[in-house]
């Protein structure tokens, strides 16, 4: 694997499937100290220590972006080799099997189960800061029990024990699903100030690590 263009920044292959504002994430990693590329090149994807799965919208457009690209098993591989892998909000949804959302259309299939729509009478999307609570200690989250970051969904990964950090809405919400070397946020980091690019910061380092061969 590579460390990108200078000691200590690793790269990370932020994927670049043509939805939503994917350089925003790439923007964010790059100010943590990373060499954060938005590509979809699978030679820069292969070497990278890291991958990034950002995304906004809808399950379906998402999963088909993903297929047209060739993403969707590149984002496979990269997440069953055991290095740092990253979803960002749609991206999250995107590692389930499917979605409420879209009926019929496979998802990722990386993490078990289906996305749901959000429970009880509340306000869809939430679209807030919301306060997070870190449920399982966890590197990725160190640093940010009890921090506030921006929300924009309708639909929720379903509550397991791979759910380290949950937010209040209406209930539990899962806020932050963790799975060996698979990482996911419903909210979104680069929009989060100072605790999303404090999360932002933790992935570097995992990937940091990774390129080292640790």
């Amino acid at each position: 694997m590579s460390e990108g263009n200078g000691a200590g920044r690793p790269l990370i292959a932020v994927l670049d499937y043509g939805i939503g504002n994917l350089r925003s994430a790439q923007k964010s990693l790059e100010r943590m100290g990373a060499d954060a590329r938005l590509t979809a090149d699978s030679g820069v994807i292969a070497d990278a220590a890291g991958v990034v799965l950002p995304g906004v919208g809808a399950f379906g457009p998402c999963m088909a972006a993903l297929e047209e690209t060739g993403l969707d098993q590149q984002a496979r591989t990269a997440a069953a080799d055991g290095r740092p892998f990253l979803a960002i909000c749609i991206g999250l949804q995107l590692l389930y099997e499917g979605s409420e959302e879209a009926p019929g259309i496979a998802g990722l299939g990386i993490v078990p189960g289906i996305v749901r729509l959000l429970p009880g009478n509340v306000k869809r999307p939430q679209m807030q800061w919301n306060r997070l609570d870190v449920r399982t200690p966890d590197p990725m989250l160190e640093g940010l029990d009890n921090a506030w970051v921006y929300f924009v969904h309708s639909y929720v990964a379903p509550m397991a024990e791979n759910v380290a950090a949950v937010c209040d809405y209406g209930g539990p919400v899962a806020a932050v699903v963790a799975d060996g070397n698979v990482w996911a946020t419903q909210f979104h980091p680069e929009k989060s100030a100072r605790p999303g690019l404090r999360l932002l910061e933790n992935f570097v380092s995992q990937a940091r690590t990774a390129a080292a061969g640790g």
